[in-house]
């Protein structure tokens, strides 16, 4: 077995491709709210039944996206080196994340980006189905604080909230500026600057932080 994907699962792919594409370019065209389910399902040449079948829910359409960083942190927390500490793993990869101008840090500015950010940030119900992306990502980080860490469940999980709030609210304060016209070269020293200031904070905040015993 060579682990490549069947013929129907690629079908599967190209299908979930096809739909996704014909509803970011209709959700960036014509805005989130004017565009409905049937719209996308005719434009990607499939029922509205297929179209749910890969997205239970219109936000899904969008917010699929940005599926693979729901467990991004807790993945990091478990492939890092063993002499690292989790925390230092996770400001790495963020700090490495804003130079690779990665879109999760909200320090990319190619225009499809920022369009896209845009409609999330103007459409209520993606912002509230980004929320729930969060509480996700929260608890994936917990599991894999307390389970490769040994780090006490309590602690884990109030570790996790903390440490998403900080990385969400750098993404967002680097996306609203690049959404207000600074290019990501000029912003890029400045998210430097206020990513390690935000981690220097949590750090001197969590460092009681020590495994179980």
């Amino acid at each position: 077995m060579d682990g490549k994907p069947g013929l129907r699962e690629r079908k599967k792919q190209r299908t979930h491709a096809a739909i996704s594409d014909a509803a970011i370019t209709l959700f960036l065209e014509h805005g989130f709210q004017q565009v409905s389910v049937a719209q996308v399902a005719e434009a990607a040449e499939v029922s509205k039944r297929t179209l749910f079948a890969y997205f239970p829910a219109k936000e899904d359409l969008v917010v699929h996206r940005f599926a693979d960083h729901e467990g991004e942190s807790a993945r990091v927390v478990r492939a890092r080196h063993p002499d690292a500490s989790p925390f230092a793993a996770l400001r790495e990869h963020f700090l490495n994340g804003l130079h690779e101008r990665d879109p999760i840090t909200g320090l990319n500015d190619h225009p499809q980006v920022l369009r896209l950010t845009r409609m999330i940030l103007d459409a209520p119900s993606l912002v509230a189905r980004m929320e729930r992306f969060k509480t996700g990502a929260e608890r994936a980080l917990a599991r894999a604080l307390h389970e490769s860490a040994d780090i006490p469940e309590t602690s884990a999980r109030l570790a996790a909230v903390q440490i998403v709030a900080v990385q969400w609210a750098l993404a967002n304060d680097n996306s609203e500026r690049l959404a207000g016209g600074e290019p990501a070269e000029a912003r890029y020293p400045g998210a430097v600057a206020d990513a390690e200031h935000a981690f220097e904070l949590l750090e001197n905040g969590l460092r009681q932080l020590t495994p179980q015993q």
